[in-house]
């Protein structure tokens, strides 16, 4: 019976401990490719050098970033579509990438492509609702303004008294 016990006993340890690599692995295996994901997000080469290849895409106003980056993909012009969906929310032309017809070159970045498709129209409106912004925000910051100093008035003179209370 006591063979049978240090027999499990030690069956246990070895499972636990390889059970205990295969995480540590797991682990190690699923930072490197995070790790390798969120460089290449920021640093992605174009697909190739030089001229490179012209390529014309319709992108709809009912496609997602995604099906965007899987066209993309597929015509060549960026190597992980999927990459390009996450360069795409993490980008300055988040909102102003819209649908049409654009001229596209494989030597292009993702960054380079999303300001092409860039649609003009869209920032006609943007300039209008910044202007009216504008107006607004002479208004609202005198309001926030005030907002921002009211509650600092209240901490400055609970700090002071308590000081006074102190003093």
């Amino acid at each position: 019976m006591k063979v049978l016990n240090i027999i499990g006993a030690v069956a246990g340890a070895i499972f636990r401990l390889v059970a205990a690599i295969a995480v540590v692995y797991l682990i190690y295996q699923g930072a490197g490719i995070c790790y390798d994901y969120g460089y290449r997000i920021f640093t992605e080469s174009a697909v190739s050098t030089g001229e490179g290849r012209t390529v014309t895409v319709t992108v709809t106003e009912n496609m997602s970033p995604m099906e965007i980056g899987e066209l993309f993909e597929k015509r060549g012009l960026v190597r992980d579509a999927k990459l390009f969906t996450l360069q795409y929310y993490l980008s300055e032309y988040f909102k102003d990438v819209g649908p049409g017809t654009f001229e596209l070159n494989t030597a292009m970045t993702a960054e380079e492509m999303m300001a092409a498709m860039v649609v003009e129209k869209e920032d006609t409106e943007d300039s209008e609702d910044s202007e009216d912004s504008d107006s607004s925000d002479g208004t609202g910051t005198a309001g926030q303004g005030d907002d921002a100093e009211d509650p600092m008035e209240p901490e400055d003179t609970q700090e002071s008294g308590p000081e006074g209370a102190e003093g």
